[in-house]
């Protein structure tokens, strides 16, 4: 009978979770992708669920993604979409996202931050904080930026920073249109500095730090960085932590999330939206 009950348990488990759908948002830590963090919160529901991976009698597909990648160094908010919600990635993609990034001064790397080799070291003890908020102001509005080489963008379906590392030549993408709408100094102890941005999809953090170095007549690299928004997920209250995890704690998240998303502004898209990046969207059966 504790078999039994225990089945049924398990059951009503996994029709929960295959019945979730929507947008919540999941705290990243720093270290693993952002593809290993939704493949482990993929494992966790489907084992608390009871649902085995392989042979699963069920032919149920669990339908999950995130809106858009995160750096493996960087930690923050990671908007998630499980059932129906993985077709609003995409608005996830384009929509204004919150950054506290920690630069740098003096030396630049391969990656454009902690994690990479060292390419240059240049003196900065001549650059003064107005000096760099001087030069904050044009990077802000729209602006053209190149992205970074070690990204998420692909060439021929592989994405750059999976050439980078196997050696091959890979020629920089060109400059493209990306939307900053704020853009503030918070600290400055040379040779760190904190900022805090706000952009619009396809913008990359590393590359905007690598060029306020270039235009000071120095150089910079990214030390950390911080997703602190996302739409309108916010990392202090909307973001699970790991031991959350669960099917009723998303079930929780969702609801929440549901009316949140109904308040949300539309932001103007840029006409050219980058082809480069996309939701990843994950399915097992």
């Amino acid at each position: 009978m504790a078999g039994e009950a225990g089945g049924t348990a398990l059951g009503r488990a996994a029709d929960k979770l295959f019945s979730l759908s929507g947008l919540f948002a999941v705290r990243k830590p720093k270290g693993p992708t952002s593809a290993a963090v939704l493949n482990l919160l993929k494992e966790r529901l489907l084992a608390e669920a009871g649902v085995q991976t392989k042979g699963n009698k069920r032919n149920q597909v669990l339908k999950i993604g995130h809106g858009g990648t995160l750096d493996s160094a960087a930690t923050g908010v990671l908007v998630v979409g499980i059932g129906k919600g993985t077709k609003m990635l995409g608005t996830m993609l384009a929509g204004s996202k919150k950054y506290t990034a920690i630069g740098m001064l003096g030396k630049a790397t391969d990656t454009l931050d902690a994690t990479g080799k060292v390419t240059e070291e240049k003196p900065y003890d001549q650059v003064t904080k107005g000096d760099l908020e001087n030069v904050l102001q044009k990077f802000t509005g729209d602006i053209m930026q190149v992205p970074p080489l070690y990204s998420a963008l692909k060439k021929d379906g592989e994405r750059l920073s999976t050439l980078m590392k196997r050696g091959e030549a890979v020629e920089a993408k060109p400059a493209r249109p990306v939307r900053v709408y704020s853009l503030s100094l918070q600290q400055f102890q040379p040779p760190l500095f904190t900022l805090d941005v706000e952009c619009g999809g396809g913008f990359y953090v590393r590359s905007l730090v690598n060029d306020i170095g270039k235009e000071l007549s120095t150089c910079a690299s990214v030390q950390e960085l911080t997703r602190t928004k996302q739409g309108p997920f916010t990392l202090e209250e909307h973001a699970l932590h790991e031991d959350k995890w669960t099917i009723d704690e998303i079930a929780q998240s969702l609801e929440h999330c549901r009316a949140l998303l109904l308040g949300e502004p539309a932001r103007k898209k840029l006409k050219t939206e980058h082809p480069g990046e996309s939701a990843v969207v994950c399915e097992d059966k």
